[in-house]
């Protein structure tokens, strides 16, 4: 028997083995399953999906470690793996780091959307990563609503000491000084409302958001007919209810479909400025 027999035999019996631990993982005996993933892995170490289905075992024991060791492999050998990409970025977000986690779902969904814009995983991503940019925004906000009371606080302070000086060295005007003073207190007060505006939930313009769900575009594309619609909704449509636009009635085909990078990066810009509205898309 030569090398060539011997290696498809292994690989005919890792693939088996992987047959065997999705069967152990529908059954939820997740130990079994891991134990079966592994010999594939022994036996064929450079199949990528051996380790992000091993991946998904550890993930559903809450062994973040071991998911993020096993995502981690699988990207080595496959560096365009959407699960592995996923399961890293969630393994990530539960060891609190929060910065390399979005990016590691961000490249998730990005792949995502290239290999199947309608596919459940996207959605599912984007539900994860818009959550992990929601928490983002929160902390520095917290942080930014801190630091301006705090400013705030200051100011406030150092007009009343100017307040208190003014009144000691003023004489006959007492009543100019203390309307002055309100004055002053009142445009500090304006500043600082002004300062917070960003943070404050509002509505998001109709202009982001997709003629169909109302939703805040994720992946914008637009059509001959010059209206813009979320990728996966105006694809379902063209499936389910027929190929014509919904607002126009012109035919459309998917094949037409051009991605609005304009709308696209003025979503972002928004989302970057209005972190509050990534909750809108998941709560």
């Amino acid at each position: 028997m030569g090398p060539g027999a011997v290696l498809t035999a292994a690989a005919k019996q890792a693939e088996q083995l992987r047959i065997d631990g999705n069967t152990y993982f529908r059954k939820d005996r997740f130990g079994a399953a891991i134990d079966a993933y592994t010999e594939a892995i022994t036996l064929c170490p450079n199949v990528p999906i051996y380790w992000t289905n091993r991946a998904l075992c550890h993930r559903k024991r809450n062994d973040w470690t071991k998911v993020e060791e096993d995502c981690r492999k699988a990207i080595e050998i496959d560096h365009n793996s959407v699960k592995a990409h996923y399961m890293l970025g969630l393994a990530l977000l539960q060891k609190n780091e929060l910065a390399e986690g979005i990016k590691a779902l961000q490249r998730a969904l990005d792949l995502g959307r290239g290999a199947d814009p309608k596919g459940y995983m996207v959605e599912e991503i984007w539900q994860e990563l818009a959550k992990a940019k929601y928490m983002e925004w929160e902390q520095a906000s917290t942080k930014r609503s801190w630091e301006l009371q705090s400013l705030k606080e200051a100011c406030e302070n150092a007009l009343k000491e100017k307040h208190f000086l003014d009144n000691s060295q003023t004489e006959g005007f007492l009543d100019e000084t203390i309307a002055s003073h309100l004055k002053q207190l009142e445009a500090l007060g304006q500043v600082f409302e002004r300062a917070v505006e960003d943070d404050a939930p509002s509505e998001v313009p109709d202009y982001l958001c997709c003629k169909i769900t109302l939703d805040i575009f994720r992946d914008p594309v637009i059509t001959p007919s010059g209206v813009t619609y979320e990728r996966a909704v105006i694809l379902d449509h063209l499936k389910k209810v027929g190929k014509f636009d919904p607002i126009t009635r012109e035919p459309l085909d998917p094949s037409q479909l051009i991605p609005n990078l304009a709308i696209k990066e003025a979503v972002q810009a928004y989302l970057r400025k209005h972190g509050w509205a990534y909750k809108m898309d998941w709560i």
